[in-house]
């Protein structure tokens, strides 16, 4: 059985040339590529050879590989894993959090009638009073990262009586089906990994879910 190791020596030959003619492929080459030793190629080209995956042949300039019908069928099983992979969370990234209590100023400025009228217009509704917060899991915190990066929308601030509030950015996402956005105060007291929702329905009594229950964050790319 073949190892991860070999196919990725197998995906370089591949990108070599060698998935559709007999190319000359120096071992050295595959070395500086795959950046281990010569000794190490030699290795597992000659686990690829035993496997039937490729065909190797000596001439006066040189080593030629050519992949065999089965060395392609495995680097085609491989882009049907990734193609999967990649359709399954087409347009949207995940998010796994853990529901925590929050400080309770969301449900004041939540309900400020300017803020209120932004998130109308630019969000398509009514957040209910209070915010859910999660707290991002370890494993999604790269993904938390990669949202960053995605356009947001702007909720800007204001001034009433003689008091300035402050912009904040929202960002469309789903929690079981439900439209909903994350927002992100301009002075949040927040440490990073815990985020805020607003959406148009209380939350914890629509999915029944209390501190420390498991929460899935769909945000669309």
């Amino acid at each position: 059985m073949f190892q991860a190791d070999d196919v990725i020596c197998l995906r370089e030959v591949a990108r070599g040339g060698a998935l559709k003619s007999s190319t000359l492929l120096p071992t050295q080459q595959l070395s500086e590529v795959l950046e281990i030793s010569p000794q190490t190629v030699s290795r597992r080209l000659k686990s690829l050879e035993d496997q039937g995956l490729i065909v190797r042949s000596m001439r006066s300039e040189g080593q030629y590989i050519t992949l065999t019908s089965e060395g392609e069928k495995v680097l085609r099983k491989e882009y049907a894993e990734y193609e999967r992979l990649f359709q399954e969370t087409k347009d949207r990234y995940i998010l796994h959090g853990k529901l925590v209590s929050g400080l309770g100023e969301g449900r004041y400025y939540v309900s400020l009638e300017p803020y209120k009228t932004q998130f109308l217009d630019k969000l398509g509704f009514v957040p209910y009073p209070g915010t859910f917060n999660i707290q991002i899991l370890s494993m999604s915190q790269q993904v938390r990262k990669k949202i960053e990066t995605l356009p947001w929308i702007t909720i800007r601030g204001f001034t009433a009586e003689g008091r300035t509030f402050g912009d904040a950015r929202c960002i469309p996402c789903k929690i079981e089906d439900i439209e909903c956005a994350i927002i992100v105060p301009g002075r949040s007291h927040y440490p990073e990994d815990i985020i805020e929702v607003l959406a148009p329905v209380a939350l914890r009594e629509v999915t029944g879910k209390q501190d420390n229950s498991q929460v899935i964050i769909e945000v669309p790319e």
